[in-house]
């Protein structure tokens, strides 16, 4: 089955009003061939409301989190509809800074996760291993658990986006090898739980640069990439974008 390539950039906690100018900059930076890949831009959620009047037909925004109430008494919570009032389409769940820093849970997750596609949000589910889990054997079975009990029942592969993020790879400068990342990925696209498995975007992400982004865009079963630091700088987006589109 042939799975449209996505590309997402996670600014984490980084940018200020000046940032918007990068949308301009990333324009002009574009490759001069067609663009047939998603391209999302997950900025702060500060950023969202200009960048979404600003915004090129051919990216799309998203949060990096959401609340798993659509409103209501949630003191700094930002809900999935508030997102979706701003113009986004997608939103990032269960970020391993998340699940760590805030002590979120698969249930909690996937509460978001539901909460995300009562308001029309594509969730991009993030799981991952520890170095630990990984030593000890279990890299596997701790995220192919994690994915199923963040999944709502009932869950359609098209509605969803699934990235792997190895915990001992984001910010540390390690890359899975493209063969053990292939593995990770079949292995989570042979555990989901419904019949359409091979219409599930499976995204790597960690450390993603343009020096490692084609080998790993090789693999069978990876079909983008979740970007955190290549996505602040333009040069690094929009090579990661152009490797994309070729491979």
């Amino acid at each position: 089955m042939s799975r449209r390539a996505l590309l997402a950039g996670n600014w984490k906690m980084n940018g200020l009003r000046q940032d918007v100018r990068w949308l301009k900059v990333l324009a002009e930076a574009m490759p001069d061939f067609p663009v047939d890949i998603d391209i999302v831009l997950c900025p702060p959620a500060t950023l969202i409301a200009q960048m979404a009047q600003e915004c090129p037909d051919w990216l799309a925004l998203g949060g990096q989190d959401c609340a798993a109430h659509a409103k209501g008494a949630y003191t700094g919570d930002i809900s999935p509809v508030m997102l979706a009032d701003l113009g986004c389409r997608y939103v990032i769940v269960g970020h391993s800074e998340r699940r760590t820093g805030h002590a979120e849970t698969d249930q909690k997750v996937c509460a978001k996760v539901e909460a995300a596609r009562a308001a029309e949000l594509i969730p991009i589910i993030c799981v991952g291993e520890s170095l630990e889990q990984r030593e000890q054997g279990k890299a596997v079975s701790v995220i192919t658990d994690q994915m199923i009990a963040s999944l709502p029942g009932g869950m359609s592969a098209h509605a969803v986006v699934i990235a792997y993020e190895p915990v001992w790879a984001i910010g540390t400068g390690k890359t899975a090898t493209p063969e053990d990342a292939q593995i990770m990925h079949q292995a989570l696209r042979t555990a989901w739980p419904g019949e359409d498995g091979d219409a599930l975007r499976l995204l790597y992400g960690g450390s993603v640069k343009p020096s490692n982004v084609f080998e790993l865009m090789a693999q069978p079963d990876i079909d983008g990439a979740l970007a955190g630091g290549a996505s602040l700088e333009v040069k690094d987006f929009a090579a990661l974008i152009r490797s994309l589109i070729v491979s």
